[in-house]
C-alpha cells in the first residue's frame, strides 16, 4: 500500500472492472485508499469480491460491488449503468478486466478461441469505454479533467509465449485503442493511458503457466523476480491524477522490471 497522498485523486468516482483479485484488487485497495470512490466489479470471484470489499470499508474506504460479465456487451454496459446507479457519476475507467482463457497455439486455435478471448480483453474494453465516455464527458466538464485506464499486457510487444498468442494480439488492440482513444477524447479533458504489467505473481500465472514456463520468463527480468499485483498500483494512481501526469496522453507504462525496454 502506498502511504503517499494524492489529493486530486480523493472523491472520484472510479469503476475498476476485473478488480476482484490480482492486480485489480491491488488497485482498488489503493484508489479506495487515497479516498476515491470505487466501484468494485468482478464476474465470477465473488467471495473474493465481498472480502476485498469489506477490507476496504474496514479501512473507512467507499466501494461498490458491480456483477457483470463484461466479455458481453450487455455486460460491460451494465457494469457502467450500476457504478452511476451507485455513484450518480463517474470520473475515471480502468478497463483492467482480461485473461489468457487458455494457451492454444495459431495452428490449433478455433473460431471459438477467438471470439472468447477477443471478447474478454478487446470487446470490454470499447464497449464499457463507449458506454462510460459520456458520463466521463459530464464529469469533465465540471472538473476539467476525467480519464480511462486500460490494462494492457508485455504480450502485446513481443508476441507472447507459447499458445498466448490470440491473447497477445488482443493486448495490442488494446495498447492501439488507447492511443487512437487518446486522440478523441483529450479535447473533452479526459485522458486515455495504459499499464502494461510484465510478469506478475498472480492467479493468472497459477491458471495458465506452468513452474518451468514461470522460472523461464522470470530468467529474462533484469530485476531478478516476478512482478506483485502492488508493483502496477503506482502506474495507475499516477496516469489517475491530473496533477502527477496531466501532460501524459496515449502512453502505455510498462512494468516489468526491465524484462522490456521499449
Amino acid at each position: 500500500m502506498m502511504d503517499v497522498k494524492i489529493a486530486d485523486l480523493a472523491g472520484k468516482v472510479v469503476l475498476i472492472t476485473g478488480a476482484s483479485t490480482g492486480i485489480g484488487a491491488a488497485t482498488a485497495r489503493a484508489f479506495a485508499a487515497q479516498g476515491a470512490r470505487v466501484g468494485l466489479h468482478y464476474n465470477a470471484s465473488r467471495d473474493a469480491a465481498e472480502t476485498l470489499a469489506g477490507q476496504i470499508e474496514a479501512a473507512q474506504g467507499q466501494v461498490r460491488l458491480i456483477q457483470a460479465d463484461v466479455s458481453t456487451g450487455a455486460g460491460a454496459r451494465s457494469a457502467v449503468d450500476q457504478a452511476l446507479a451507485a455513484f450518480g457519476r463517474l470520473d475515471g475507467l480502468i478497463n483492467n478486466a482480461g485473461g489468457m482463457v487458455r494457451r492454444v497455439a495459431y495452428e490449433l486455435a478455433t473460431e471459438q478461441d477467438y471470439d472468447e478471448i477477443m471478447d474478454l480483453n478487446a470487446r470490454s474494453v470499447v464497449v464499457a469505454s463507449g458506454a462510460a465516455i459520456p458520463h466521463l464527458k459530464a464529469a469533465a466538464a465540471e472538473t476539467g479533467t476525467g480519464f480511462i485506464i486500460n490494462t494492457t499486457s508485455i504480450a502485446a510487444r513481443n508476441g507472447a509465449g507459447g499458445g498466448a498468442g490470440l491473447y497477445g494480439s488482443s493486448k495490442s488492440f488494446v495498447s492501439n485503442v488507447t492511443r487512437g482513444m487518446a486522440k478523441e477524447l483529450i479535447p473533452f479533458g479526459i485522458r486515455v493511458n495504459a499499464v502494461s504489467p510484465g510478469v506478475i505473481d498472480t492467479a493468472f500465472h497459477e491458471r495458465y503457466s506452468t513452474e518451468a514456463q514461470m522460472k523461464g520468463m522470470i530468467a529474462t527480468v533484469p530485476q531478478g523476480r516476478a512482478g506483485q499485483s502492488e508493483d502496477c498500483v503506482g502506474a495507475f494512481l499516477f496516469l489517475a491524477s491530473q496533477g502527477l501526469s496531466g501532460y501524459i496522453i496515449g502512453q502505455v507504462i510498462e512494468v516489468n522490471g526491465g524484462q522490456l525496454m521499449p
